[in-house]
């Protein structure tokens, strides 16, 4: 589904199809073990999981360039044995395929460690024409953002809960609205474990959303399918 022209949806993904460039957000890889470390016990399933539903998106949009807004690993302060490994086996799969630019997210303070073994250096932002691609923690004062028309943000996970009588269904979504005069578009987390914000009632973390955002439309996305579900207003 194309949320505007000449930019798809496809699952997670956001696909620029000139020059053909695939965008992804926050996989949060490391999440399992953070939680284990806590005393939380869940399978560590997900990287598998992750590895398998993006190798689908890659054999259908075949991209160029694979860039993903930041927030790669999950633990804010150290890095773990999972987001050693994991990190490294999932840039050697998607270097297999395309070119990977990676930005830095609040979470990959102390990620550059792992990524002088895959011989990659973080970005702060990526601009390809009048797109602008950032992680969405911040918002930037130089003149690449300025002179940008749209901006593609992750960081803030958002997904919409819809319910249902007495129960709730999230869906990770995609939003698209205007943030000063620009076009501004939100992708959800890539990470299969965390559903997301529910936009519909928790405290919104982007500064790119801290205004009124009942006019920005939200497309669901479930099990590799996307549904317009009109404007938030709407859904309030």
């Amino acid at each position: 589904m194309e949320i505007t022209k000449g930019i798809e949806i496809v699952d997670l993904g956001l696909f620029i199809k000139k020059p053909k460039i695939l965008v992804l957000s926050d996989f949060h890889i490391g999440y399992e073990e953070s939680l284990n470390i806590r005393g939380i016990l869940i399978p560590r399933t997900q990287f598998k999981e992750t590895v398998k539903r993006l190798e689908i998106i890659l054999e259908k949009t075949k991209p160029k360039i694979i860039v993903i807004t930041g927030d790669l690993k999950h633990e804010f302060g150290a890095n773990l044995g999972t987001e050693w490994k994991q990190v490294l086996r999932l840039i050697e799969f998607m270097s297999k395929k395309s070119k990977v630019i990676l930005l830095k997210g609040n979470h990959d303070a102390v990620l550059e460690y792992i990524l002088k073994k895959a011989n990659l250096k973080l970005q702060d932002y990526f601009k390809i024409k009048d797109v602008i691609i950032l992680h969405g923690d911040n918002i930037p004062k130089h003149s690449d953002f300025k002179r940008s028309k749209m901006v593609l943000i992750g960081h803030e996970h958002p997904a919409v809960g819809l319910r249902d009588k007495a129960k709730i269904e999230y869906f990770k979504c995609f939003l698209k609205g205007k943030f000063k005069g620009k076009d501004l578009i939100v992708l959800p987390s890539f990470n299969l474990l965390l559903a997301g914000t529910n936009i519909l009632g928790q405290k919104l973390l982007s500064p790119f959303l801290k205004h009124n955002i009942d006019n920005f439309k939200v497309f669901a996305v479930e099990e590799n399918k996307v549904y317009d579900f009109g404007k938030i207003k709407k859904l309030r």
